[in-house]
């Protein structure tokens, strides 16, 4: 009895240790970092180390965090709707960041739809197809687009093999759209199979017995139904693709604009890290916000369905 009491005790004891551990890796590895990114938004540059001020003066009490308090400012917000740098870089974001999902839509849909209708064996092969690229460090890959891209490179070799003209696409555009389709791809495709092989077949042979075509009930009962899987994958792509640093300063050209490299600049070139946090905040909040979207849209599906 003692025994099934301690061995109670403990079973009874773990759940709540369970829900407060993620809420304690959130709060060290997200709200913690992103407090200080947020403080630093409101300082300003300072010929220091660290290079930003004010600092809190834990010596002078409260006396201290008052004045710490009034020595911060918006300055660097303002300075944001002032700089037409800032607001291109985030438009320029932004462009890539569709279009760069709605390509690899374009093509993980039909890779993932013809996965799920394959027999398990090839699923399983597919699916290992599918993730090896991880296995790799995601440096060395796009490292890899440069000699493929390169004008000497194996791109511009097999179309002289074919007798085809060679084309210059490294540090381009179009460059960082072949690095951002290929390097997130994956994130499109697998929550679209998840969600196109749960699908139940017996639909589609109901809609074919009510007479729709195979293109019909395509698009009538597998598009419908694999919306979830089709939104989570954009938002895999598109929230990490607006981001980006690695593939823009990689594959990109001088002229390539992306809020990453912008940042980075004002971080490690220019030295001011209040206004590449105040560029990194707002960012994020222009994140949040499809997120958000999308979990009132999921709350809004599941109470649909009760």
């Amino acid at each position: 009895m003692k025994a099934l009491g301690k061995a109670g005790s403990k079973r009874i004891g773990w759940p709540p240790l369970a829900v407060a551990a993620p809420f304690l890796w959130l709060a060290v590895f997200f709200a913690f970092p992103f407090l200080l990114v947020l403080k630093l938004s409101f300082s300003h540059p300072a010929l220091a180390m660290p290079p930003y001020a004010p600092k809190m003066d834990w010596s002078h009490g409260l006396q201290g965090i008052g004045d710490f308090l009034k020595a911060l400012s918006g300055v660097n917000y303002r300075r944001l709707t002032q700089d037409d740098l800032y607001f291109a870089s985030y438009l320029s974001s932004l462009r890539f960041a569709a279009i760069g999902t709605a390509i690899s839509l374009l093509i993980g849909y039909p890779i993932a739809y013809a996965m799920a209708r394959c027999g398990p064996q090839a699923r399983r092969l597919l699916l290992m197809a599918v993730i090896l690229p991880f296995w790799t460090s995601f440096l060395i890959r796009v490292y890899a687009w440069i000699g493929i891209l390169k004008p000497e490179g194996l791109l511009n070799a097999g179309l002289h093999a074919l007798g085809l003209p060679g084309i210059d696409i490294l540090n381009t555009d179009g460059a960082v759209y072949v690095g951002l389709v290929y390097a997130y791809l994956p994130f499109m495709m697998l929550p679209l199979y998840a969600a196109l092989e749960r699908l139940d077949p017996t639909l589609l042979e109901a809609a074919a017995d009510l007479g729709a075509s195979p293109t019909k009930a395509f698009w009538s009962v597998t598009v419908p139904l694999s919306l979830p899987g089709v939104a989570a994958g954009c938002l895999l792509c598109f929230i990490p693709m607006v981001g980006e640093f690695v593939i823009p300063d990689l594959l990109g050209g001088p002229d390539t604009l992306m809020i990453g490299k912008t940042i980075w600049t004002e971080f490690f070139s220019d030295r001011d890290w209040p206004s590449a946090s105040a560029v990194a905040i707002i960012l994020l909040v222009t994140l949040v916000v499809p997120i958000l979207l999308y979990q009132r849209q999921q709350a809004r599906a599941l109470e649909a369905q009760r």
